[in-house]
């Protein structure tokens, strides 16, 4: 009798712990998952705004002797969607946006709208504030979710709404564990890929001006995402064919630098169209599990005290 009953008990166990992990990390879980949906748009945007030729390195070089005479600046980020190049280090602080259609500084602060990706991007990691072990704790509670949703088995596929809950879990598992592990693996910096070769060898850093003429050889700068530090050297982010490709900047050209795959498939900034938009579907199943499962609890919260009520008139 009690090995029948085992199978049953253990699946309610499950379901159980299922369940309240699901609550325990609701709200950090929804605030994860609907800032990493609308950072599903961004590979999407920025390649369609992408114009090929827009921007050139003698543009580039004029601006940054307007703007950095000195030469302190170390980080440049192109934003083609609001057709800005951002220049980091000029000022003590922080930097200057520039519009590059004027060429004149832009009023961050006067915006009527806030950067959305950034603020994202923010809560996405951090949930804007310092909450980064929270991120963590709620990641490896979304892996906890999808493992005990295999632990209890193939569901029985039912057009009610916990049928539905279960289908997307089931037939989208890959990509629901996919999302979740690879920011993990971002989380602790495991990238898969081999430490970048020191440049210690090849004489002092390159500066700025000089890093964007090297990139400018092979490259199309209109693609740059940004260029920033890495080490002594200077790394830059430029997208190619559907794909974000990062190179080492020395007076030798632009070197490749190895792939970080759970980057590439954590942000869908590989593959093209295609990852982006199952970058988006993911998420929307995400937080579509999160929602059912959410409304199915309260429903059945609700049932019990509807229950009692009328048990409570009847006596």
């Amino acid at each position: 009798m009690c090995s029948e009953l085992d199978p049953p008990m253990s699946k309610a166990l499950l379901l159980r712990l299922h369940r309240w992990v699901a609550l325990t990390f609701a709200l950090p879980l929804l605030a994860v998952i609907v800032s990493g949906l609308i950072l599903s748009f961004e590979p999407i945007v920025e390649e369609s705004a992408i114009k090929s030729g827009s921007v050139s390195a003698e543009t580039v070089e004029e601006l940054l002797q307007r703007y950095d005479p000195q030469g302190t600046a170390r980080a440049l980020v192109l934003r083609p969607e609001e057709n800005t190049l951002t220049i980091t280090g000029v000022r003590p602080g922080g930097g200057v946006a520039i519009d590059l259609a004027t060429g004149e500084p832009v009023n961050l602060a006067a915006r009527s709208s806030p950067d959305v990706f950034e603020t994202a991007r923010q809560i996405h990691e951090h949930l804007l504030l310092r909450g980064g072990w929270l991120v963590i704790a709620s990641t490896i509670a979304m892996l906890a979710l999808a493992s005990l949703g295999i632990l209890m088995g193939w569901p029985r596929l039912r057009n009610t709404l916990p049928g539905w809950h279960k289908g997307v879990g089931w037939f989208l598992l890959p990509l629901v564990v996919l999302s979740p592990l690879t920011g993990l693996l971002l989380a602790f910096g495991i990238s898969f890929a081999p430490a970048p070769a020191s440049s210690a060898a090849s004489g002092p850093p390159l500066p700025l001006r000089e890093a964007v003429r090297v990139l400018a050889v092979e490259h199309d700068l209109s693609s740059l995402s940004w260029i920033r530090p890495l080490g002594r050297g200077l790394v830059a982010r430029v997208a190619e064919d559907g794909e974000m490709r990062t190179y080492a900047l020395n007076r030798q050209g632009a070197v490749p630098m190895p792939r970080s795959w759970p980057r590439l498939i954590h942000e869908g900034s590989w593959g093209g169209f295609t990852l982006a938009i199952l970058n988006l579907v993911t998420s929307v199943a995400l937080l579509g599990l999160l929602v059912t499962g959410s409304w199915i609890w309260l429903r059945r919260q609700y049932r019990r005290l509807s229950g009692r009520q009328r048990l409570a008139r009847m006596t």
